[in-house]
Order: structure tokens, then sequence, then C-alpha cells
């Protein structure tokens, strides 16, 4: 009897021993002694924790601040080391809880004020929490955002200094703890806002704005809202390269400059961007151009661009056409037979004015030549009957 009492007290106290802590969790205990190499925490039923060594070293600003009775958090490097204490880190449980925060901020996404400590091509480097952060360029509000013309990385980089040392409000976008990444974003804390600016407009709209930036594909318009309790508001559209104008455009900056005043129209909208237009606002050449031309006239064109697929003309400031390369036959008799700024008399093939399409040939000496002989014969008779 009496050896089964002794049993059912043994399993009862097996019952009630502590379990060991995991490697990697975080603890909550109470300081209980602090020494010049190592510190006690008690961690009640789990037991005593013990941080030492570098551990000691390595956090002298927090142990420094240290009393008996205070409260702190660590994570454990070893549930149970040779002297039955679970050994404790301090640093690696402040890290822990600034990621598990982190992932907080982003999962409510909220924003986080941070300074910018460092500047590379493609973004900006900060400390959050401890944990280093970056913000791709792509991520940068629309008023931070470097306007670089040429796209050229060293000037990108020069603009992007500019932020060294100054304090930026984000927003966590993506972490990994595992790999050590931390993504943040500028451009994300206003893209609700934006949003919701972006659904008062409707394609058709007409806005006015000024140029914030020209780059090869075409130009960023930044456009002024009305002013609101929190303050003036701006947003920005792209006119692309092909809506600056009806005719054939090869380079945006001759065309539109930063700082002018446009008025654009309303092309496209999808999410947070607005496409624009200023050719939509002009008349369409197009739509009388059998005044002008008409299929298998003879005309004088210029060549403008050559591709593998065949050579831009043009015909007069608007107008634009294209001989195939299937004229030539292959890339290399193409351009043995034509050159690029020299005129030549072409025949027009066929003309589709709803989809702005012009398709040419080289005109032969005999068709030039009979056409124009027919064009003299015309204003000679024209001439007869004014006489």
């Amino acid at each position: 009897m009496e050896d089964i009492k002794k049993e059912g007290k043994m399993s009862q106290l097996l019952t009630q021993s502590p379990v060991l802590p995991k490697a990697n969790q975080i603890v909550k205990g109470q300081v209980i002694e602090i020494g010049k190499n190592m510190v006690f925490i008690d961690l009640g039923a789990i037991g005593t924790g013990i941080i030492l060594g570098r551990e000691v070293k390595d956090n002298q600003d927090v142990i420094k601040k240290l009393k008996i009775g205070d409260e702190i958090f660590a994570m454990v490097l070893e549930p149970e080391n040779e002297n039955g204490f679970v050994e404790l880190s301090l640093k690696a449980a402040n890290k822990q809880s600034a990621w598990e925060e982190l992932r907080e901020l982003m999962q409510k996404k909220e924003p986080i004020t941070t300074k910018i400590t460092q500047a590379n091509k493609g973004g900006l480097i900060m400390e959050i929490k401890g944990i280093t952060g970056f913000m791709p360029v792509s991520q940068l509000s629309y008023e931070h955002y470097p306007r670089v013309e040429d796209g050229d990385k060293n000037r990108i980089l020069s603009e992007l200094n500019k932020f060294v040392n100054k304090e930026m409000a984000v927003q966590v976008i993506d972490l990994d703890q595992q790999q050590q990444k931390l993504i943040v974003s500028e451009k994300a804390l206003g893209e609700q806002k934006l949003r919701e600016i972006i659904r008062s407009f409707q394609i058709g709209d007409l806005v006015e704005g000024v140029i914030s930036g020209v780059v090869d594909f075409g130009a960023f318009v930044r456009i002024n809202l009305p002013e609101t309790e929190k303050g003036s508001q701006t947003i920005e559209g792209l006119i692309h390269i092909s809506e600056i104008d009806w005719q054939l455009i090869e380079n945006p900056r001759e065309y539109l400059k930063v700082g002018d005043k446009v008025q654009a129209k309303i092309i496209g909208i999808e999410g947070d961007r607005l496409s624009l237009s200023l050719k939509a606002l002009k008349k369409d050449p197009w739509l009388e151009i059998d005044q002008k031309y008409q299929k298998g006239q003879t005309v004088k064109g210029k060549i403008t661009k050559i591709n593998p697929f065949g050579a831009f003309v043009q015909l007069d400031k608007e107008i634009h056409g294209l001989i195939h390369i299937s004229e030539f036959g292959n890339e290399e008799t193409m351009q043995k037979n034509i050159e690029i700024g020299q005129e030549y008399d072409l025949k027009i093939a066929s003309i589709e004015p709803k989809v702005h399409k012009m398709a040419l040939s080289l005109a032969k000496k005999e068709e030039s030549s009979d056409e124009n002989q027919n064009d003299q014969k015309e204003i000679a008779t024209k001439q007869e009957k004014e006489l």
C-alpha cells in the first residue's frame, strides 16, 4: 500500500515537472542577480535563466539599466546547459521581438517612421527596430521618385543620396525572417487614398497639370487637386510617347519639357494610374486623309526609320506610312535600296484610316515619270481653261 502511495506521489511530481523551453523560444522573467559577467533571471516554473559571456558584453547598454526585480524578455539559446541553467540571449530576443512587431505592422498596414542610412542605385537602406530594411526606387512616392530624363543610374543615385539621414514614413510590404529580408514602401502609404481620388475621374475627363518628368517612353504629368482639410494633394498621370501627337515621335524631349503646363484627356484608368493623351485633343488627320491621298497615287516620302520588318516613311508632318520588308525580299536588299533621311517616289498600296495605316512601295521609274507627266498635263489644262 505504501509503495503504491510512493508511486502516486512520484507520478504527480513528474506530471507537475515543468516542460523545458525550446531553443529560440521567447521567455519572460525577473532579474534576481546582476554580476560582472553574468545575469540571473527567475523564469518561474521553467527554472533559472542565465545571460553570460558575449551576450553580456554585447548588451552592456541594456544591462547597465537593469535593476533587481525588473522584468525582461529573452530568447532561449540552450534549454539546459551543463550547470542546469536555461541559457538566454537578450540580443536575439530583441531581434525576434522586432520581427514580430514588424510582421504585425505589415498585417495592419500601419506606417512607421525611419531614418534613411544609405542609398544605392536600386533604392534606399534604413534600419527599423535594429533590422536592416530596403526600399526599391519603384516604392518611393510620386513626390520623391527621381525623374532622371536619360535614366542614368549615377544621376539616380545622386538624387537618392539627398534622402540619407532624413526621416521618412514607410509601410512594411514584405518580410522574411529566415532570409533576413525586410522590404518597405513609401508609395504604399498613399495608395488607398490615391485610389479613392482616382475613382472621382472618368475616361474622357480633361485635366490640367505640369510636366514633372520626361523619359524615353513618354512624359509624367503632375495634376493638382482641389485643396482639402489635409492640404493640397497631387497625383500623376502618364502621357505615353504614342499619345503626344498624331505624328510619329522619336524623342519626347523635343516636344515636352519639365515645367510645361498642359491640358490632357484621360484615356485610361488602371488601378492607381491615369493614362493621358495630348493628341486626343487635336483633330485626327486620318479622318480626312482621302482629301490628300488615295490608293494607287504616287507620292514623295522621306525615310525616317528602318526596322527588320520594314521602313517608316513620312509623307507630311502628320501622316506616316510603312514600306513592308516583303517589298524588298529581305533586310539586306532593303538596306541597299533605301537610306534614312532620303526622299523617294512611292506608290500608295493601301490606306486604312481607322487604324492609321498606310502601306507603301517604291514607285518604279516609269510609274513616277508617267505620274509626273500626268500632273503636268493637268496643270497645263487648268491654265488653258483659266485663259
